[in-house]
């Protein structure tokens, strides 16, 4: 009986170490001009799987990340990085997020998270947007399938 119950722990710790050593990071660049046009984020949509990372990198000064309130899943914890400084966000929860760059968001420099399955897409695609920003959050959600 000790030997099964050892066995299992031991395959058990395998398999965690496995999903955690598994984990993705992904890099989204802030930009003033890519290749989609000024004021961008790169790439503008990640799709990952929960427990993966997104490291926001200023690659120009005067940018910013922050996600869009009402556009994560209910119970998710809001971020918001500092200008010119970067951020790296942990996602364990399923869902879409928005996030925008604060001091460009006008000019519709936003951007989406698909974490395992778009479950709130409806509810982050109903949050009402300005000018470029809706336009351009218009574009991505067609983007992201679910």
């Amino acid at each position: 009986m000790k030997a099964i119950l050892a066995a299992s722990t031991l395959a058990l710790t395998v398999l965690l170490g496995s999903l955690s050593a598994n984990a993705a990071d992904v890099e989204v660049k802030m930009l003033n001009k890519g290749a989609d046009g000024l004021m961008v984020f790169e790439p503008n949509v990640v799709k990952i799987a929960p427990g993966d990372t997104v490291h926001f990198v200023p690659a120009d000064k005067g940018h910013n990340v922050e996600s869009i309130d009402g556009m994560i899943p209910a119970g998710a914890t809001p971020f918001k990085g500092e200008v010119s400084k970067e951020l790296t966000v942990k996602f364990d929860q399923a869902g879409v997020y928005g996030f925008k760059c604060k001091p460009h968001y006008g000019m519709g420099m936003v951007g989406l998270i698909v974490v395992g399955e778009p479950t709130n897409k409806a509810a982050a695609a109903g949050v009402e947007q300005k000018g470029k920003a809706k336009q351009k959050f218009e574009k991505l959600f067609g983007e992201i399938g679910g």
